[in-house]
């Protein structure tokens, strides 16, 4: 009963792995004994899930999302993830949307219309950034290259948010150079209480 929270078009909901499954129970338990979260959750399913080792023998548990039901996950992600990583304790839970990358059309390929711009590597890249980090917002970007081509990119967030977010860093790190190959640091500009 529970796999009804897998996406009836994701190939994980034929054969899902015993992580999607527990990830599934535990979606389908919230959603019957939390009565507020019901209404909520009731329509929310999931593509797949991967469990990524982060630094120092942790893990997090990525759980892909189908674009068009992202929305509806960010009205409740944050007591969700609190939910979720009380019931797998010791590991970090993030919500990603499921996107695709399209290639660039060659001189060969069939393609009859234009690549979408958010089909493009650069902006599912930006959107797995901000699906990574979401309660939080993403304030300022600097792409730095070092001498020997190594690219680190800074990502600056809300400092706002920093109480709710602080202890995650590493995880953000870790997971989007899993997933991208591309290094990221976060960190939280200093606030000036003059103003400007």
């Amino acid at each position: 009963m529970a796999t009804i929270k897998i996406a009836h078009n994701s190939p994980s909901h034929a054969n899902p792995s015993e992580l999607e499954t527990s990830i599934a129970q535990a979606l389908f338990d919230l959603e019957s004994s939390v009565s507020d979260l019901k209404a909520a959750l009731r329509p929310l399913q999931f593509s797949s899930a991967k469990e990524i080792e982060v630094g120092h023998g942790k893990k997090a548990i990525v759980i892909f999302v189908p674009v068009p039901l992202l929305t509806g996950f960010h009205k409740v992600q944050q007591r969700l993830t609190r939910e979720l990583e009380k019931k797998f304790s010791d590991r970090h839970v993030v919500f990603i949307g499921q996107r695709r990358i399209l290639p660039l059309p060659g001189r060969r390929s069939r393609v009859q219309q234009k690549r979408p711009r958010s089909r493009t590597l650069t902006a599912v890249h930006d959107a797995i950034l901000s699906d990574l980090v979401y309660p939080t917002e993403i304030v300022g970007k600097r792409i730095r290259t070092k001498e020997d081509g190594h690219k680190i990119i800074k990502v600056f967030l809300d400092a706002k948010e920093r109480a709710g977010v602080d202890y995650k860093v590493d995880t953000f790190g870790d997971v989007y150079r899993k997933l991208t190959g591309k290094s990221v640091i976060f960190e939280f500009p200093a606030v000036s209480s003059e103003g400007y």
